[in-house]
């Protein structure tokens, strides 16, 4: 699965966001997680992310943590936002969807559209973030 991604990144080039969406927890992720030190681009990302999750709880209240994934989670190495942001994607991202653990990788299906609908406020903000900043 990572290898499909990254080959199909390098081949189809020039991406300038990369978003990964996983289950479960309420996050809104940006590298790194592999080391402490923060990307060149960190306050952007920070401002960014804050406005994404801002966005996404005027829907239905949902509340988002955000930041690096070493200081919001844990260390964790072999992340597809950390790989997609030093191959040069500045806007890399991981989105961990619904819920905090309550019904863990089993959303209930009357949470599936709400969560979809947030999201895509979230997701916007970072695509009209990267068209209005070309880099």
């Amino acid at each position: 699965e990572v290898k499909a991604i990254v080959d199909f990144v390098k081949t189809h080039g020039n991406f300038k966001v990369f978003i990964d969406v996983h289950s479960y927890s309420q996050l809104l992720l940006f590298p790194y997680g592999y080391t402490s030190t923060v990307p060149k681009d960190y306050d952007e990302l920070l401002d960014l992310s804050k406005k994404s999750i801002t966005s996404l709880a005027s829907v239905y209240g949902t509340k988002y943590k955000y930041g690096p994934i070493i200081t919001t989670i844990y260390q964790s190495s072999g992340s597809s936002i950390d790989w997609a942001y030093d191959y040069g994607i500045k806007y890399s991202f991981c989105f961990e969807l619904r819920d905090t653990g309550r019904h863990g990788f089993i959303l209930p299906a009357n949470q599936i559209i709400p969560t979809a609908e947030e999201t895509y406020l979230g997701l916007m903000d970072i695509f009209n973030h990267a068209s209005q900043h070309p880099y």
